[in-house]
């Protein structure tokens, strides 16, 4: 399963990535870190829905976001297994 790891501490709340969010699962918490920002999160409940797409990431200006993204068989790797 595709997810993405939101480090709280080198976030600065900035918030671009729940614009670039395709499924605009990325969004404010109501935490806040140790410097006083306003962190994001996945919206609980939606993190089966990430795709793994790391738009959020290549948004985010102080690399607070990595991202895992579940890989999927090749066509011809599906094709051996049938």
């Amino acid at each position: 399963m595709s997810r993405i790891v939101i480090d709280e501490e080198r976030c600065k709340g900035c918030l671009l990535c729940t614009l670039a969010c395709p499924k605009e699962i990325v969004v404010q918490s109501s935490r806040f870190n140790q410097q006083g920002y306003k962190v994001v999160e996945v919206a609980p409940g939606e993190e089966s829905k990430c795709t793994g797409c790391a738009s959020c990431a290549m948004v985010c200006p102080d690399v607070a976001i990595t991202v895992w993204k579940t890989v999927k068989p090749k066509k011809s790797e599906e094709a051996a297994h049938v």
